[in-house]
C-alpha cells in the first residue's frame, strides 16, 4: 500500500465512473504529494484521459470525491483553477496565432504571468516571434505549450500524453525542461504518456492502472529495484499464475514470469515445484515492468 507523509495536491477517494452502462473504473483511490512527479500508466481504453478530465472538473465522477489543491473539484474557485497548468495531448490551441500573439493572449488570463519564462524557452527554438503555430513542427509546438505553462507559474501541472507525436530529441528536451522547472519551485506534476521510457526518466511515483482497477502505486525506484523477470526451462506443461508468479508465459523453450518476491525465494520455489534448469533473473525497465504487471494484451 502506498502511503504519503506530505501535503496532498490531489486526493481521489473511491471514485467510480460509468459511460452509460459501461464501467470505466470502480472505487479508484490515489493521492499525489506536493513536490512529486507522478505518472499514470495504463493501456489504451483503460480510462487515463477520463481521470484527467475528472481532475480538471470537465467531468464529474458517478460516485466518489476528488480534491485538488485542497478544494473539491465540484466547487473549485477560479483562483484555485488559476494555480493549475493543463496540457492536453493536442498541445497548443489557436494555431492561427504566432509566438508573440499567443503569449499576449494567455498573459491576460493569469495574474502571476511571467513572460520571461516563456521567451527563455522559446529562444532555444529555431523559430521567430512572428511565426504562426500552424507552421511549426510537432516538437516546436510542444515547446511553445511548455513555455506557456511555465509562464503561468502553476503549483500543479496536469499533462495528458505530453509525448504524443514527438521525436526522441524533442521528447528528451521536454523532459529536461519540465524536470528543471519542477525542481526550482517545488511544483507537483500528474502526467500520462504512451512512451513509458520517458516516464522512467521523469517520474518519482508510479500508478499502474488496468481496466477499472489500480494494480499498484509505488515509488518508481522501488518498482525498478524489486520487480524482476524470471526465466527457466522445465518439462512441466503449465506454470500457474499466483501472487508469486505473475503473467507466466512460455516463449520458445523457456517459461518466463514476473515477481516482486526476492529472487532467492523465487529460485527456491522454482527448484521445489519444477524440475527446472537454466534459471535466470533479469532487472527491468519501467516498460518491461508495466508489461509484466498488465500482460501484453
Amino acid at each position: 500500500m502506498f502511503t504519503t507523509n506530505g501535503e496532498l495536491v490531489i486526493d481521489c477517494r473511491n471514485i467510480t465512473h460509468y459511460y452509460g452502462n459501461r464501467l470505466i473504473f470502480r472505487d479508484l483511490s490515489f493521492q499525489v504529494e506536493k513536490g512529486k512527479i507522478l505518472g499514470l500508466l495504463g493501456k489504451n481504453g483503460t480510462g487515463k484521459t477520463t481521470i484527467i478530465n475528472i481532475l480538471n472538473g470537465f467531468l464529474r465522477p458517478t460516485r466518489g470525491s476528488v480534491s485538488v489543491l485542497g478544494e473539491d473539484i465540484s466547487c473549485m474557485r477560479p483562483e484555485t483553477k488559476g494555480r493549475i497548468g493543463l496540457l492536453l495531448e493536442q498541445h497548443v490551441q489557436h494555431p492561427y496565432m504566432n509566438v508573440y500573439q499567443i503569449e499576449k493572449f494567455y498573459s491576460k488570463l493569469y495574474p502571476n504571468w511571467n513572460s520571461d519564462a516563456y521567451y527563455n524557452l522559446i529562444s532555444k527554438l529555431k523559430i521567430t516571434s512572428r511565426q504562426t503555430i500552424s507552421t511549426m513542427s510537432c516538437g516546436q509546438r510542444s515547446q511553445v505549450s511548455l513555455g506557456l505553462l511555465f509562464a503561468q507559474d502553476p503549483e500543479l501541472l496536469i499533462l495528458d500524453d505530453f509525448s504524443m507525436g514527438l521525436d526522441p530529441g524533442y521528447r528528451r528536451l521536454f523532459i529536461e525542461n519540465l524536470r528543471e522547472f519542477v525542481s526550482k519551485g517545488n511544483k507537483s506534476v500528474f502526467l500520462t504518456s504512451h512512451i513509458i521510457q520517458d516516464m522512467e526518466m521523469l517520474i518519482d511515483d508510479c500508478i499502474v492502472f488496468d481496466y477499472g482497477r489500480t494494480i499498484l502505486h509505488k515509488p518508481t525506484k522501488e518498482i525498478l529495484d524489486t520487480f524482476h523477470r524470471f526465466k527457466f526451462k522445465t518439462q512441466a506443461k503449465t506454470v500457474r499464475a499466483n501472487q508469486n508468479f505473475l503473467n507466466p508465459e512460455i516463449i520458445g523453450d523457456h517459461w518466463e514470469f514476473y515477481s516482486f518476491v526476492k529472487p532467492e525465494t523465487i529460485i527456491s520455489i522454482i527448484c521445489e515445484q519444477y524440475d527446472a534448469s537454466d534459471i535466470t533473473v533479469e532487472s527491468l525497465s519501467l516498460e518491461d515492468a508495466f508489461i509484466g504487471l498488465t500482460g501484453k494484451y
